[in-house]
């Protein structure tokens, strides 16, 4: 069955393909509003026209305050960044490390997390929505501010007729207050306080209150804890030197049974007054970003319990919740981050909570701009609920023009990409070497609009678009790459083989049998070449080596050892279905080397993982794989993942003819021969990748075969797909 990927079309009508999206320049902090291609319903999914969102001003405005303190401001902020920045500079060299950070700054972000509106379209295995309900929406890259969102099922939550869009926009704050509130455990008639009345705030009073709790709001500023006690809280006062005594009396002399803080500061002053005015064996719960030095002596004294409340509930980071449609069990987590999202809709519509009046400013989509103006102190007006309003009607155009011509060879004699996904690598990789070797972009898809807009931009495309269709049915492009997740190279290659396109498409080629005989198929029949990114063939090093042992009367033995280090399990590349584990996406590079290196292709292999009871450890990480080649060679490769991050990534011994060459992490190579040894170092780092593309480049444009035979790629990915069916 064909299967679906970033590109698949969703089920419905009125479908947008362009629209306009509130982002963030990553490098300069900078808020503007651009065309982006809009998304498309995976599978999973759910399509949605906009209609209102909101901009949670506490949130929000340290997210673009933080960006644009400028590399700097943010070095001081994160020092794990900069140590990870630091550690690849040392293993990759320095120039390939400041290419990694350019493309990772010159990246566009997109803002909010908050909004409501139609369903347009779903995609496969949804099943509660349909085209044409009205739904709240949550999560930060799904429920953006723009004008058509592609939102996970498990975050949607339909609506009622009688409640606003407006309203409804509020769902996801709502759940996080919620969720803060349920930590707390509060029961009828207990005294609560909340620190930080902003929006979170409010919506924790107001649900407090009508929970029956007794609610004091403590704030900075008089008018929002004057809202807050029209809104239905008993008391309230700033946090002053006075703050703890009005609590104690408001309390009855006993002190707050339980503190939510949702405020938003580095300050660590929240935390110590929560403890300060808690009774004895009384509950904190932080919702808000703020400084955690808990004074211990205060919290020890009265045995305080302390939690940190998780955004909107379980499932919140848990990417079979989220992505993937996985439903935790009704019967063994009560409230989830969806079911969270469905209980404020419930309260919104019973009016037990009221979020009308938390509304200080209204702004069309198109004054977005202004709108964060606002919330960071350009505009100085007070606020509170910022809500943008869309254009549900607006017309829409088709793809998103951004270069004008082409550079390079004339048009009948050039290199014409079609790109689809554009990933860290792809950026930060693919794309700079394909440009150098004389390739014209022309259009580009990718899962993300904001992503194939910034790839556009920045590499000078043609125009972006919605999805790979429009990609592959692009009669300018006649190179089609594909950068996808791994689960869609095969099915997209076979499309681009059978129009006959030539395809460059990323490893691995395939996850199964099926996959692999389809797309060999196709590339049997095409008139298009097939390559996939094998690049260490076309390494300085590998081509030296292979020069080094051209004249050998016999076989050669290989020890390829990798020192991968750790990724974390709940990573896509572990996902069978998705990336089918790491030993599928590195090793096949590692086998294609042998492969150019003896010149001969497996005959035979024998693989052993690593056994261990730590969860955290992932055992088919660390493997010992031994390999016998046609021409009588043999070959080891340890794919290591629990060594430490010191040891250089990759070193190859090679053996034979009596002689013998070493490559040290693509940087070095040193020679052995009559006792004597010769050194060759690098400039930098170079595994190939900029080789490789000069030789795409030249297939397509001169017609040549491939440098890599279809029966190499073949066997290499056959035992890809041996290793995953066990």
């Amino acid at each position: 069955s064909k299967k679906a990927d970033p590109v698949a079309t969703a089920r419905g009508t009125d479908l947008i393909t362009t629209m306009k999206q509130i982002v963030q320049v990553l490098k300069t902090g900078q808020v503007k509003i651009t065309d982006v291609p809009a998304p498309i319903a995976r599978p999973g999914f759910v399509l949605v026209r906009t209609v209102a969102s909101v901009i949670s001003a506490g949130t929000e405005r340290m997210a673009v305050e933080s960006g644009q303190k400028g590399l700097i401001g943010r070095a001081v902020e994160q020092p794990k960044l900069v140590k990870q920045v630091i550690q690849k500079a040392r293993s990759e060299g320095v120039l390939n490390t400041l290419d990694a950070v350019r493309s990772k700054l010159d990246s566009l972000v997109g803002l909010g997390y908050s909004a409501a509106g139609t369903v347009i379209g779903v995609g496969d295995e949804v099943v509660d929505f349909h085209v044409g309900d009205r739904v709240a929406c949550a999560g930060l890259g799904y429920a953006s501010h723009a004008e058509a969102l592609a939102v996970p099922k498990n975050l949607c939550a339909r609506l009622p007729d009688n409640l606003s869009f407006e309203s409804a926009a509020f769902s996801t704050l709502g759940a996080i207050a919620l969720q803060g509130v349920r930590l707390a455990e509060p029961t009828l008639g207990e005294s609560v306080v909340v620190i930080g009345l902003g929006l979170i705030g409010q919506l924790a009073a107001q649900i407090l209150s009508a929970n029956g709790c007794r609610v004091f709001g403590i704030d900075l500023e008089a008018n929002k804890i004057e809202l807050a006690q029209r809104l239905g809280a008993d008391s309230g006062c700033a946090p002053d030197n006075n703050a703890s005594q009005r609590v104690v009396e408001w309390s009855r002399g006993r002190g707050a049974d339980a503190v939510l803080i949702a405020a938003a500061t580095s300050s660590n002053e929240p935390v110590t007054l929560a403890g300060e005015i808690s009774r004895p064996k009384g509950r904190v719960v932080a919702i808000g970003a703020v400084g955690l030095n808990i004074p211990r002596q205060t919290y020890y004294e009265r045995e305080l319990t302390f939690k940190i409340s998780m955004s909107y509930g379980p499932g919140r980071y848990d990417p079979e919740y989220e992505e993937r449609g996985h439903d935790y069990p009704y019967s063994h987590v009560r409230w989830t981050e969806g079911r969270n999202l469905e209980a404020f809709v419930d309260l919104l519509a019973a009016r037990r909570v009221d979020v009308e009046r938390l509304i200080t400013h209204r702004f069309k989509a198109e004054d977005g701009e202004r709108a964060y103006q606002l919330i960071t102190g350009e505009l100085n007006e007070a606020h509170l609920g910022v809500i943008l309003q869309y254009d549900s009607d607006r017309a829409t155009e088709g793809r998103i023009p951004v270069a004008t011509k082409e550079t390079g060879t004339t048009r009948e004699k050039s290199v014409r990409v079609g790109l689809i996904g554009a990933g860290d690598y792809a950026r930060a990789i693919l794309l700079p070497q394909f440009k150098a070797a004389g390739a014209n972009f022309h259009s580009v898809a990718t899962a993300s609009g904001i992503t194939a807009r910034e790839v556009a931009d920045k590499f000078g495309f043609g125009c972006c678009v919605s999805g790979a269709d429009e990609v592959l049915d692009d009669d300018e492009a006649n190179l089609i790459v594909i950068a996808t997740r791994h689960d869609t190279h095969a099915e997209l290659a076979r499309r681009a083989l059978e129009l006959g396109k030539h395809v460059f498409v990323e490893k691995p080629l395939a996850l199964n049998e099926e996959e692999l005989e389809s797309v060999v198929a196709a590339a049997a029949q095409s008139q298009g070449e097939l390559m996939v990114g094998y690049n260490r063939r076309f390494s300085p090093a590998a081509i030296a080596a292979k020069e080094f042992f051209r004249d050998r009367p016999g076989p050669l033995s290989i020890s390829y050892r990798v020192n991968a280090g750790r990724v974390p399990r709940d990573h896509w590349i572990h996902d069978p279905r998705e990336g089918g584990g790491r030993i599928v996406g590195e090793v096949c590079h590692f086998i294609d080397l042998m492969h150019f290196l003896t010149g001969a292709l497996t005959t035979r292999v024998f693989a052993e993982s690593i056994v261990s009871q730590n969860q955290e450890i992932t055992d088919e990480d660390s493997v010992f794989i031994t390999l016998r080649f046609a021409d009588g060679s043999n070959g080891s490769i340890a794919y290591l993942a629990e060594g430490d991050r010191a040891i250089p990534k990759e070193r190859i011994e090679i053996f034979g003819a009596r002689k013998s060459l070493a490559i040290d992490d693509f940087r070095s190579t040193t020679a052995y021969a009559n006792a004597r040894q010769k050194k060759t170092r690098l400039r930098a780092q170079d595994k190939g990748q900029s080789e490789q593309a000069r030789a795409v480049c030249k297939i397509v444009l001169e017609g040549k075969a491939a440098p890599i035979a279809l029966e190499d790629l073949a066997t290499n990915s056959g035992i890809i797909a041996d290793w995953l069916a066990g």
